[in-house]
């Protein structure tokens, strides 16, 4: 089934013009290699181009090529990535960095069906490394893309169905201009993140193809794209422990696999429990509490649930052998990485709070 009519047959062309006269200057558009797309195109995964530029540079200086991340050391690959979040991503760079070393030469292939083999690459990014750093025609279709389309066709359907997206990137390849592969696609991402801004937003008046676009043309921009609404998010009560002796504090490492795999973290149970309770747990973990304080409530969201944490900070000794490992702060900030759910409690370890 057609859900998306193709856009005006100057759609394209307009698109490519404005790209190149009003692309932001952004890292990973310069010196572009495969290598440097993909990079940047898993990090801006969920994440805001402001807050993925600095990890871009220092993930870059790391590991500067896909041999070096083929064999990185997993503590300090977690600790680059430290507060960017969805830390699954990182694990399967370093696989498919391997694979792309063994398999490939440390050549990432350029069609779009054999990069979709390699762990951790869907269809989007295929498409995007396949389009920007080699400029072969191949659909990269995220959530802005899909809403620029919509509105282009005034396509009422659901953009979360399979079948409405795949449609989508039968339309694009319908349009990508073949002389201009590479900067047809960022001016996609760049409409969409510039310009056809979500719900009432979009700043139609400074829009390239508004002259195409059904959307305005029928007024429904602030209705489009059409999607199912998400589920509600699992609340989930924690209570976190800076359990410290001498400045030293005491990180568990989360088990391999599930949420937050392989990282550190504070001692939490699960609950909300009261000072006294909170002794006793210490108790069993090896440390004797001396001094014990309150801290602020901090609430974490992750995809599909949120973490409701109080916390409590105990000065004292550890008496027993230690399930984890003692850190002090400049080990906090250098050598372990600890996801952000606990940013604001490592802030106050940290005395940045």
């Amino acid at each position: 089934m057609d859900y998306f009519t193709v856009p005006h047959e100057n759609t394209a062309a307009a698109l490519v013009a404005w790209y190149r006269e009003n692309a932001r200057e952004l890292p990973w558009r310069k010196d572009v290699t495969p290598y440097r797309v993909w990079v940047s195109e898993i990090m801006l995964q969920q994440t805001r181009v402001e807050a993925v530029k600095p990890y871009y540079h220092r993930f870059l200086a790391t590991f500067p090529d896909v041999f070096s991340l083929a064999c990185a050391d997993d503590e300090l690959l977690h600790k680059m990535w430290e507060g960017l979040g969805y830390y699954n991503r990182v694990r399967n760079m370093k696989k498919c960095a391997q694979r792309v070393v063994a398999e490939f030469d440390g050549q990432f292939p350029k069609e779009p069906a054999v990069l979709q083999t390699l762990p951790g690459i869907g269809s989007y990014t295929a498409g995007a490394v396949a389009a920007i750093a080699y400029g072969v025609p191949a659909p990269a279709v995220d959530g802005n893309v899909l809403r620029v389309l919509a509105r282009l066709t005034d396509c009422n359907a659901d953009i979360s169905q399979t079948a409405v997206r795949k449609d989508a990137e039968k339309t694009i390849m319908q349009i990508i201009p073949r002389d201009a592969v590479s900067a047809f696609t960022q001016s996609l991402f760049e409409l969409g993140a510039m310009i056809c801004l979500p719900g009432s937003d979009a700043k139609c008046d400074r829009c390239p193809v508004a002259a195409y676009c059904l959307a305005k043309k029928n007024t429904t921009s602030a209705l489009l794209p059409v999607h199912s609404a998400k589920p509600e998010r699992k609340k989930e009560q924690k209570t976190v422990f800076l359990l410290r002796e001498d400045g030293m504090y005491l990180l568990h490492k989360r088990p391999d696999k599930g949420l937050l795999a392989g990282l550190w973290e504070f001692p939490n149970v699960n609950g909300h429990i009261d000072e006294a309770q909170a002794i006793v747990q210490a108790r069993k973990w090896g440390f004797d509490p001396l001094r014990v304080q309150s801290l602020p409530t901090a609430v974490h969201i992750f995809t599909h649930k949120e973490w409701h944490m109080q916390a409590f900070l105990m000065d004292g000794n550890f008496t027993a052998a230690l399930n984890g490992v003692k850190a002090d702060v400049r080990e906090m900030k250098e050598v372990y990485a600890l996801p952000s759910a606990f940013a604001a409690y490592r802030s106050i370890a940290c005395g940045e709070d």
